[in-house]
């Protein structure tokens, strides 16, 4: 699902909402997520998951196609852990 067709699920189950007003909503929601884990910050969503950065060491790398050394920087990546309610209900059958 990407971010259009959520925003028309949710207007198509919420019609008393303007489309305007739930992408509006969804792109806020988006938006906060992302300030917060630029901030370092960590996003918990009961029963979804929570979405946190974590920091990659510098380290020596290797160009697959020559074979030679490369260094690679330190950077931070994102990370998403699933809370205990996604997981239970992808996992039954």
């Amino acid at each position: 699902m990407i971010r259009s067709e959520l925003i028309q699920k949710i207007a198509d189950e919420n019609p008393h909402l303007y489309q305007r007003d739930v992408e509006r909503i969804v792109n806020t929601i988006f938006e906060e997520i992302i300030e917060a884990m630029a901030r370092g910050d960590r996003v918990e969503l009961r029963g979804f998951g929570a979405f946190s950065v974590k920091q990659r060491d510098a380290r020596i790398g290797r160009n697959p196609r020559t074979g030679e050394s490369v260094e690679v920087e330190e950077k931070h990546v994102p990370f998403f852990k699933t809370g205990k309610l996604l997981r239970d209900r992808l996992n039954s059958k």
